[in-house]
């Protein structure tokens, strides 16, 4: 299992930024992304809406996990955000997004991918940890909530 404290930093967290619809949320991501990783957010925005094409990642109950292979990234690299206001995603229950995990891997990460996908996607199912992280008002709280709900689940 992955922690998520081995993917994402406090510097990868942020809390509450507005973005009008899905196709803003991406491209400020892929900045926020490329500011961290050093690559260029074109290449991390192609990534993510190719995979994006595949199929919605929404995910349920007002989270979204958009994810993408990237050439020259040298781990598995998670960023979350909080939004202001939650937007339309099409997501697989309808709903709208307010709560964003973008993970991005190299393209030979497979089995790490796979983990890390699936420890996000573990604290996402949570309802719990989706109502703490909604009433987080800062990037700290919000890290010490994505770190700790690994820990918890490690005890």
């Amino acid at each position: 299992m992955t922690d998520l404290s081995d993917i994402v930093t406090i510097e990868a967290v942020e809390a509450d930024f507005s973005a009008a619809n899905k196709k803003a949320l991406f491209q400020h991501l892929a900045a926020a992304a490329a500011r961290l990783t050093g690559l260029p957010s074109k290449q991390i925005l192609k990534a993510v809406n190719e995979r994006e094409k595949l199929g919605s990642t929404g995910f349920g109950n007002g989270a979204a996990i958009p994810h993408g292979k990237v050439d020259g990234l040298g781990r598995v690299f998670g960023y979350f955000a909080c939004l202001s206001a939650p937007i339309d995603y099409d997501a697989v229950d309808d709903l709208p997004v307010d709560l964003i995990f973008l993970l991005l891997s190299p393209p030979d990460a497979g089995v790490d991918h796979l983990k890390a996908l699936a420890s996000v996607s573990r604290a996402f199912r949570d309802r719990q940890t989706l109502e703490k992280l909604r009433g987080a008002r800062s990037k700290d709280a919000l890290f010490a909530l994505l770190v700790g709900e690994e820990e918890r689940d490690a005890a």
